[in-house]
């Protein structure tokens, strides 16, 4: 298998700065698009990223950077041979140290009080798939004409049941939220040949139905083409977004 990734990260039509990142391995895009193309039979592991800051003078944008360089630092340097249990306490574990840091920052730091970040991730660790999440960034798999949303957003609306997207998160990394914790599941018999994941920030999501998100992939959108359809409904969010399609 082979990682065709393209990634994007835009301010939008009315915010005065992005707040979001995406990671790629270790490439941070921000303002900007990339593009790699990563040979998984060559890799023993690579992590592809997306996060969503907010909260405070800047922040926002310090909070979702902290915390993709930290987990490219963390998932650069954890340890070969670890069970599928292992993997997943190792990221509760990150998860544990990077809302510490978060949060110790944004105290002693008046700027940055109760900045915050989400994070949405999909993993390849020595042969295992894993994707994961902490806040209402979303992951999303198309496969033979059906778009899925794998992740579950942790957001008002997913508590009391009711429909659409709710701006109110409940869980996040950092930002006053004194329990985080993550999603994360194994999803290697999940994945094949020809599917395509997205990841993306909610200024996607708010702006782009789920049926025009689909219609554009199935046309072969990548990410800067999903990024602007965001900004031509209006962008009022940062908008950041990332496709990989899995190929032979």
């Amino acid at each position: 298998m082979k990682f065709c990734i393209k990634a994007a990260s835009y301010v939008g039509c009315i915010r005065e700065r992005n707040e979001d990142m995406v990671l790629v391995g270790q490439q941070f895009v921000r303002d900007d698009d990339y593009a790699e193309i990563d040979d998984l039979n060559a890799k023993s592991r690579l992590i592809v990223a997306l996060a969503d800051g907010m909260g405070g003078h800047k922040g926002g944008e310090v909070a979702s950077s902290d915390v993709l360089h930290n987990l490219a630092y963390y998932y650069g340097d954890m340890p070969t041979g670890l069970s599928v249990q292992g993997f997943m306490e190792a990221i509760q574990e990150w998860l544990k140290s990077i809302n510490n840091i978060i949060d110790s920052k944004g105290r002693s730091e008046p700027c940055y009080y109760n900045m915050g970040t989400t994070l949405v991730g999909f993993a390849y660790y020595e042969g295992e798939f894993f994707w994961m999440n902490c806040g209402d960034s979303r992951l999303y798999q198309l496969r033979k004409g059906e778009l899925r949303q794998l992740s579950t957003d942790h957001s008002l609306n997913s508590l009391t049941g009711e429909a659409g997207h709710s701006n109110i998160i409940v869980n996040c990394i950092g930002g006053g939220c004194k329990a985080s914790y993550i999603d994360i599941m194994k999803c290697t018999e999940s994945v094949h040949v020809g599917d395509i994941f997205m990841l993306c920030s909610d200024g996607l999501s708010d702006m782009v139905t789920d049926h025009h998100i689909l219609e554009m992939l199935m046309n072969g959108a990548d990410a800067n083409a999903l990024c602007q359809a965001a900004i031509i409904n209006g962008g009022i969010d940062n908008v950041s977004v990332c496709v990989i399609k899995i190929e032979e």
